[in-house]
């Protein structure tokens, strides 16, 4: 229906319903009481006519919708009746001397039940009567608060949901029982299980938008006792703005499970560190160095150069970003490999950076176990070219993006990464630029990451291939990592290793089970497979090595490492005569190498 037929519908019927009222309050009160004169009703009749429509309109009554109409309307619409009978009756003093209380008491009882009663309706007849096509499928609503209200709400006026909410599940003690929306609060978390399976649950909505990490982890676990599928409704402020609506539900994410909360920035000084400055991103097509680039972007700063080997990935990264931030700040997309000196330099003279931010390298530990010169190609000689490039042309600070997997070395992937660290941190003792590095442990959803291979081996039907039940490793986000990259970069002050508080490290046969469940099977449909030990790969991973930690936080959540002495010469042989070096020489090299200058501890940091 249009909008000058709905209104005018709305204008008649009111119409009949003011005249109607008034006549039938005359007439029902005029055999017992001496009430006014037929012209006195005309001009009661008239006044009531108009002065209804005057505050309809003022209050916008034709403009709801009323199929939608809760306690909000209905306030309205006594505003609306009660000034538009006031008004009539101060027209009957003016004309008559007098006010019949009566008549106009018994004219606004009928308002509100035949005005109030044909609106509301509207909204009785979309929920009881207009079916929707949509199969409905059972849902537990996990949180009683404002946020579990509204989404209830918002499901049950919603016909073409698939959603029916069935009941609450909260562990406030004052809530138990109380039934919000027609439905009952049935217990707390620990009774999950048993409330699904008596109420024929099909879906799980965690509604609880301030839940931290250890939280979530704590009500999934009582949630994968079901068969019930479980998502999270948005954060309030995406719903506020406008960015998701309240019943547009994600799924739990493997990193919602890792039972901490993210870390989060010093805006302020790593504003004043990007803020109008030229930064460059190497590796910028990875998937640490793109999120890099993204974090960056939201900073403002003059202009970002992204450098990379391959041009596909570049390509990807730039167009994104121009994409986002056409004519916010210069962006440059350079090809160019870290092993070729002349390039590297030839790029810092051009575009003299303020910040390198180094992300390029080799990372897969078994792939480097078969081919250790290219891994010291890459991640030592390469870091080497582009630090000492930022040391000729006098960059304010370099960060390296190192691993945990540089501490106590058993593989090449490792040690060299280690190696670099000492590369960097020799630098810093004659320079002007501060180097530090900052070592993450394994990143989700990262290019060659566990995650996507996992999934990959559950959409094929399984099994998942797990190395060892004991394994264990630490785990962050994407997002983490490139936020404790820029984080080190506003507090360096020159030599640092920074570390990131990860909590207790994961077993990754506890990942495996965790994303079979999140991807809606079980573990016997799936499978688990323990394949062994790949080549290099330690059972755990070490973030700081014993001579290296400071016990106290020089951020939330984030440690910095003690300098360590390096015997620099070894080094500098490594990378003079790396070639001439036969494959397993070289790996039990650098794997010395690292481990042997790992021991050495005789300052702290600046």
């Amino acid at each position: 229906m249009g909008y000058s037929k709905r209104v005018s519908l709305l204008m008649g019927m009111d119409s009949f319903i003011v005249l109607f009222s008034i006549f039938i309050g005359y007439y029902i009160l005029n055999p017992y009481f001496s009430v006014y004169s037929l012209q006195m009703l005309m001009i009661s009749s008239l006044t009531l006519l108009i002065s209804h429509h005057v505050f309809a309109f003022i209050y916008r009554l034709y403009h709801k919708a009323w199929e939608y109409a809760s306690v909000g309307e209905l306030v309205t619409l006594v505003k609306a009746v009660t000034f538009s009978l006031g008004t009539a009756a101060i027209v009957q003093l003016l004309t008559s001397g007098n006010i019949y209380v009566r008549v106009l008491f018994i004219t606004w009882l009928l308002h509100m039940c035949l005005i109030g009663g044909s609106r509301f309706s509207w909204r009785i007849v979309r929920d009881q009567f207009i079916k929707s096509n949509v199969t409905k499928k059972n849902a537990l609503i996990i949180g009683a608060g404002s946020a579990g209200t509204m989404l209830v709400r918002q499901l049950l006026k919603n016909n073409e949901s698939e959603l029916k909410p069935v009941a609450f599940v909260d562990d406030d003690i004052a809530k138990q029982k109380l039934q919000i929306y027609g439905l009952t609060v049935l217990g707390k978390t620990e009774n999950i299980p048993e409330i699904v399976e008596n109420n024929e649950i099909n879906h799980i909505i965690i509604a609880i938008p301030s839940l931290n990490k250890h939280e979530i982890q704590k009500i999934y676990q009582e949630c994968s006792k079901t068969k019930a599928q479980t998502k999270i409704m948005p954060m309030l402020e995406d719903i506020i703005t406008g960015k998701v609506s309240v019943n547009q539900f994600r799924d739990v994410q493997v990193e919602d499970l890792l039972g901490r909360d993210p870390v989060e920035l010093d805006i302020q000084s790593i504003s004043k560190k990007l803020l109008g400055k030229t930064i460059l991103v190497t590796g910028a097509g990875g998937s640490i160095g793109s999120e890099i680039c993204r974090q960056v972007s939201k900073f403002k700063p003059k202009k970002i150069l992204l450098l990379g080997h391959g041009e596909n990935s570049i390509y990807s990264i730039d167009m994104e970003l121009r994409n986002r931030y056409q004519g916010e700040f210069e962006i440059i997309p350079i090809i160019a490999d870290i092993q070729d000196r002349n390039r590297i330099f030839d790029v810092m003279e051009e575009h003299k950076p303020n910040v390198i931010y180094h992300a390029a390298a080799h990372k897969h530990v078994p792939l480097m176990e078969y081919n250790p010169k290219e891994a010291v190609k890459n991640n030592v000689i390469g870091t080497k070219n582009v630090a000492e490039a930022a040391d000729t042309f006098g960059v304010s600070t370099f960060v390296l993006i190192s691993s945990d997997k540089a501490v106590n070395p058993t593989n090449v992937m490792g040690s060299t990464k280690r190696i670099a660290e000492m590369v960097i941190q020799e630098l810093d003792k004659h320079s002007q630029t501060k180097f530090v590095a900052v070592r993450f442990g394994n990143v989700l959803g990262s290019r060659g990451s566990v995650i996507p291979l996992f999934k990959k081996q559950i959409q094929a039907g399984g099994p998942v291939t797990v190395t060892h039940p004991d394994m264990t490793r630490y785990f962050m986000t994407i997002p983490e990592a490139s936020r404790l990259v820029m984080q080190a970069g506003a507090l360096a002050r020159g030599g640092e290793i920074f570390v990131l508080d990860m909590g207790e490290p994961v077993k990754i046969v506890d990942l495996a089970k965790n994303l079979i469940r999140l991807s809606g099977y079980t573990e016997e449909e799936i499978g688990i497979k323990f394949a062994g030990t790949r080549p290099g790969e330690k059972m755990f991973e070490e973030l700081l090595g014993e001579n290296e930690v400071h016990s106290e936080a020089v951020f939330p959540k984030i440690f910095i490492g003690k300098s360590v002495t390096v015997d620099y010469s070894k080094v500098q042989t490594l990378i003079e005569n790396h070639t001439s070096y036969d494959t397993n020489y070289i790996s039990n090299y650098v794997i010395k190498l690292a481990n042997k200058n790992e021991e050495l501890l005789v300052k702290s940091v600046k």
